[in-house]
């Protein structure tokens, strides 16, 4: 009941025609006025006209509403009449209805707005964010965050009041954890010792377990310090659940039932169980551990057709341990791509991978046009054309080297190749289909980008090891893989976790030995575990990302209340800002300034 305890008698959106004669009082935003004749009252339900009366009796009504700027909070009173044949607008749900002005009041002025309230007027994202609380206003951001709150609603009925768990509140004020993103400090008035903006409730969850709670949720505030990251929040949202005695198979259940009971009923149904693919099989078939499902164009192996031809750039990259030979087709390329469009894309597979590219394109006689057709005879043309499934105007694109860098450079552009060719008009993707996909056996360790010498966790550093590797970790850590999963949507990541490991000698054996982190950093993690920890495993859904993918949102910034700038800045609240010597000086802090900053604040 919308009306409950507020001094409305009905809201601006559920007038209709069963409410004509009846009295009524609407509070609400003046949307816009019509030469004193009418104007249209909005509020997070909806819109009603509002006849502004032009009799004498009425005159101070008249002036009044005439008078009263775009956007000025208004209480109106007034009769619920049917409108005039032929006026009435079947766009609006309360189109068929007017209310006629008998009493209004302003109860809030508003000034010149910095830019209009409407959808569809395009506003800077830096003026949206400074002026938050109008750009709420507007009826998208109104109906992302009430979805956002249904969503989470029916997430919590089903975990509480379906399956037992425990909704419970971590800190927020923790300790550095090794690894992982890194984490905001917050001074203490320890000297020298600082607190840390926890990047997961993943150790205080783990202890929950060994504490017996059995099964934990929490719709939980994460902070990553990841600087200027395209798409991402320094603050952020996460579905956060933690189970004992549970395997891989439990939580896919739980999060595909959980899903199915919280998904949007005016969305596309979602059908269960999803399917799973192993990291490897992402990797080679779509060339990324986050495939998009919802289009073909799959990555193909194409080394044994190639195997005997006589191009010396394909021999030498067969000759390595790990070399491959392999190609995407993309449909009806000829039709739907410019030469400026393949140049593009093969200086984009050079300049992010160091890949060379090679292009074949079909021709309408169904003969090659490649600079590749000179080496190969018409049976291995033939046999290519097979393989990969070639139509007339479809364009090959193909690459040669070490395994993982052609498919991941062969992934990449598969999806430019996709954003060109639904530019140029060829439906490839259905922007109201959802295709989840589970994600399963990735690496348990992977080696440091600045120290390949170094192994650094694929995931995070309590992920237990594969059952079938176990051994391995021990003798080949390189080679085992993780009880680690993921779950990817339209081929972005909404999910992870992993079942962790519940052995203290196991986990310190990881941190010290595979790692080479201080164990004692995580000294009461590993004692916890030492007192009877159960087998246990978890997964977070990342709830802002997840949200803003079934709204079709263009930036999770439009699924959150108050979201940060893309340099992590509140444009709104002007911080993060200064403070004063004074106020560092309980935290035993002293600001070393630059000196053109220095300067700056001089002046």
């Amino acid at each position: 009941d919308f009306n409950s305890f507020v001094t409305r008698t009905n809201t601006c959106g559920e007038l209709r025609s069963a409410h004509v004669g009846q009295k009524v009082t609407l509070y609400g935003w003046v949307q816009y006025q019509r030469q004193g004749l009418f104007l249209v009252l909005r509020d997070f339900q909806g819109l009603t006209q509002i006849i502004i009366p032009q009799d004498e009796a009425h005159s101070h009504v008249k002036e009044l509403l005439s008078n009263a700027p775009v956007e000025s909070v208004v209480r109106v009173t007034g009769i619920v009449s049917s409108r005039p044949l032929g006026q009435e607008n079947p766009k609006m749900p309360t189109g068929d209805i007017e209310v006629k002005a008998e009493t209004a009041e302003i109860l809030n002025s508003c000034k010149k707005l910095p830019f209009e309230i409407k959808d569809f007027i395009k506003k800077s994202e830096a003026l949206r964010m400074q002026y938050r609380y109008l750009d709420l206003r507007s009826f998208r951001l109104q109906s992302n965050l009430r979805l956002r709150s249904q969503m989470v609603m029916r997430m919590r009925e089903y975990l509480c009041n379906l399956h037992g768990f425990v909704d419970v509140e971590t800190p927020t004020l923790f300790k550095r954890t090794p690894g992982g993103a890194k984490e905001f400090l917050v001074p203490s008035r320890e000297a020298g010792k600082f607190y840390s903006l926890p990047q997961s409730p993943q150790q205080f969850k783990q202890l929950l377990m060994v504490g017996g709670l059995d099964r934990y949720f929490q719709v939980a505030r994460c902070y990553r310090d990841e600087g200027s990251r395209p798409d991402r929040q320094p603050e952020f949202t996460q579905i956060d659940i933690e189970m004992s005695f549970v395997d891989r198979a439990g939580i896919q259940r739980l999060i595909e039932g959980l899903l199915q009971h919280s998904w949007p009923e005016e969305r596309a149904l979602i059908m269960t169980p999803f399917p799973s693919m192993t990291y490897e099989e992402a990797l080679a078939e779509y060339g990324t551990d986050k495939p998009d499902t919802r289009f073909g164009m799959k990555i193909m192996d194409i080394g044994d057709v190639l195997r005997g031809s006589d191009i010396h750039f394909v021999q030498n990259a067969l000759s390595y341990p790990h070399g491959s030979i392999k190609a995407i087709c993309i449909p009806q390329g000829v039709k739907y791509l410019t030469n400026k469009d393949l140049e593009s894309l093969k200086e984009s597979a050079k300049s992010q991978f160091n890949q060379e590219i090679m292009q074949i394109i079909c021709r309408p006689d169904g003969r090659l046009k490649s600079l590749l057709t000179k080496f190969l005879g018409e049976k291995e043309q033939s046999e290519l054309i097979r393989a990969l499934n070639m139509q007339e105007d479809d364009v090959v694109l193909l690459a040669a080297g070490e395994h993982k860098q052609v498919c991941s450079a062969l992934g990449a552009l598969r999806l430019f190749s996709a954003n060109l060719l639904e530019a140029a008009g060829l439906a490839l993707r259905d922007p109201t289909a959802f295709h989840f996909l589970w994600v399963v056996d990735f690496p348990l360790f992977l080696p440091k980008a600045k120290n390949p010498t170094e192994l650094e966790s694929a995931h995070h550093p309590f992920t237990a090891p594969h059952p079938s590797d176990a051994s391995l970790l021990y003798s080949d850590p390189t080679k085992v893989r993780s009880q680690h999963y993921d779950l990817v949507l339209n081929g972005n990541e909404v999910g992870g976790g992993s079942i962790r490991i519940h052995s203290a000698e196991q986990q310190r054996f990881v941190l010290e030995k595979v790692l080479k982190e201080d164990s004692e950093v995580l000294s009461h993690l590993i004692e916890a575990l030492e007192f009877g920890a159960p087998p246990h495993g978890g997964i977070a859904l990342g709830l802002d990302r997840l949200i803003s993918l079934i709204v079709d949102a263009p930036s999770i910034r439009d699924v959150i209340a108050f979201p940060k700038s893309f340099r992590g800045r509140d444009l709104m609240g002007s911080a993060p800002d200064y403070v004063t010597p004074e106020e560092l000086e309980p935290y035993h802090i002293q600001v070393s300034w630059p000196l053109e900053e220095k300067e700056a604040k001089k002046n």
